[in-house]
């Protein structure tokens, strides 16, 4: 019974990650630009690039993370780095959250400010207490769908 309904709660979280991607959009076309580039440091340190176009090109603006390979034969690849996916909480309360990882597990995260921590231990238990209640309705509910259909 508890393989079923962690299927259930997986592949629940699944469809909305499908559903989430489909949002995406595609690639763009691929445009090559001549020009001058110049690498340089700031007075902090950091190490800097700036290209100056030679045609006149007309562009969106973005920003992004990127890594910058400079090769010894004076090439540079620059490549857009992933962004980080972030999982949206199965169940969530105050203070803790329940998420299903890319890694098949499931994450139960509990943050609590300095303020606070004399009431760490109520608070824990009384959200995980109730994080679990809605797993445990969650799980008996889809078996009554399953049984009814």
């Amino acid at each position: 019974m508890a393989k079923d309904s962690n299927l259930l709660l997986t592949n629940q979280l699944k469809m909305k990650k499908d559903n989430s991607n489909n949002k995406r959009t595609a690639l763009k076309s691929q445009t090559t630009l001549n020009g001058m580039m110049t690498f340089g440091k700031n007075y902090n340190g950091l190490r800097l690039m700036d290209f100056a176009c030679c045609e006149e090109v007309t562009m969106e603006s973005f920003t992004g993370d990127f890594k910058v390979q400079a090769m010894r034969d004076g090439n540079v690849y620059i490549t857009e780095k992933k962004k980080r996916v972030h999982n949206k909480p199965i169940f969530r309360e105050d203070h803790s959250s329940l998420s299903l990882g890319f890694d098949g597990v499931y994450y139960f995260t509990f943050r609590l400010s300095a303020e606070l921590v004399d009431e760490l231990p109520e608070k824990l238990a009384h959200e995980a207490l109730t994080i679990a209640q809605k797993v445990v309705n969650e799980i008996l509910y889809t078996k009554a769908e399953e049984v009814t259909l």
